[in-house]
């Protein structure tokens, strides 16, 4: 027990302290789980990376951390347009994408952590999307695949504490590591 400074003892703060401090793993956790218990097909894994990918890239280009939580609906709302407008998802995160490099080479942003997030923008966006293009199973295998890997991204952004906010890699390590891996074996399970 804990006593407070108003001399009254609280039971069990420390427990909650440490609980809502993880909040972003909770938050990672409570967007995962649904999706797997609801069944996850290989556009939605792509579309999490894809946006997870914007999240980092827009940080990194305005070199501000706290833009990538606000990409977070950002990018929502840029796939959500696109499939409205007929676009397809991917094309216009790639207008997103092009749009927040060229936001990056305008505002001067440190070259190392911008080049690294162009780099890791095309190589899992271009796999997530790759995903895409061959049989559903196999696509599925690969997204979620692309998605884990992309959760080790998370955990080196974490540790480093560079880039975007700590918490939002612990969110979105919580969210690739188990949805990754979770649409890999639902694929096998199908």
């Amino acid at each position: 027990m804990e006593a407070s400074s108003a001399g009254v003892v609280r039971a069990g703060f420390p427990r909650w302290h440490a609980v809502l401090h993880r909040w972003p793993s909770l938050l990672g956790l409570a967007v995962a789980v649904p999706q797997l218990a609801l069944g996850v097909d290989r556009e939605t894994v792509a579309i999490v990376v894809c946006v997870a990918t914007l999240c980092y890239l827009g940080a990194a280009a305005f070199d501000r951390p706290w833009v990538a939580w606000a990409a977070i609906p950002g990018a929502s709302v840029v796939v959500t347009v696109s499939k409205i407008t007929g676009l397809a998802w991917w094309a216009g995160t790639g207008i997103a994408a092009l749009a927040l490099v060229v936001v990056g080479l305008v505002n001067w942003a440190p070259r190392p952590a911008f080049t690294a997030q162009v780099w890791a923008l095309i190589g899992y966006g271009g796999l997530a999307v790759a995903a895409l293009a061959v049989a559903p199973r196999a696509g599925l295998v690969l997204a979620g695949l692309v998605l884990a890997v992309h959760g080790v991204w998370d955990l080196v952004h974490y540790r480093r504490d560079r880039v975007v906010p700590r918490s939002l890699a612990e969110f979105c390590m919580l969210l690739d590591l188990p949805l990754g891996i979770g649409a890999v074996v639902l694929a096998f399970l199908d």
